[in-house]
């Protein structure tokens, strides 16, 4: 196998484990439980299996893992790092649950995930915003989590080039 599609399939794995750290935190938020629990849930049950006729892809199962559990562990901290990078007059607390899931996940990233560029973490959970939402709230996912880049990754954000495509 070539470099080119280990490389690819390592992409998309990650991909994968966030559009599943967001479900999963999603879940948390409306269910409760415990994020140890809610992750052995989506190993054994849900990542690499099918559901209701449609296949939910294999994913990187210990970036899955660190995602949930880091950002469950500090909902605070990470609402207290988003809210001023709001627009005027919006709350983290007042966003819906997916909305918050995917700032959430993407904060975290920024700040514990070094290793992965912050500007394919913007454009991933972006991504994943327009995924599930309208242009409005990818917009937001993608403004907010770009001003967080910018003051968490500052270095980061002016060596790189903006994304292609």
């Amino acid at each position: 196998m070539s470099a080119a599609p280990a490389e690819d399939f390592s992409r998309r794995l990650r991909r994968n484990a966030r559009a599943a750290a967001v479900q999963a935190l999603y879940q948390l938020e409306l269910g409760g439980g415990e994020p140890a629990a809610v992750v052995a849930e989506f190993r054994h049950h849900r990542l690499g299996t099918w559901q209701d006729g449609a296949e939910i892809p294999e994913a990187d199962e210990p970036f899955f893992a660190q995602l949930v559990v880091g950002v469950a562990g500090r909902l605070a901290d990470l609402d207290a790092i988003i809210a001023p990078h709001l627009p005027k007059g919006r709350k983290v607390e007042r966003l819906e649950p997916l909305l918050r899931a995917l700032l959430r996940a993407g904060c975290f990233e920024l700040e514990a995930r070094g290793d992965v560029p912050a500007r394919v973490a913007v454009d991933q959970y972006a991504g994943l915003a327009k995924d599930f939402y309208d242009t409005a709230e990818a917009r937001l996912v993608n403004g907010v989590l770009h001003r967080l880049a910018q003051r968490l990754r500052a270095a980061d954000m002016a060596r790189e080039p903006p994304p292609r495509g």
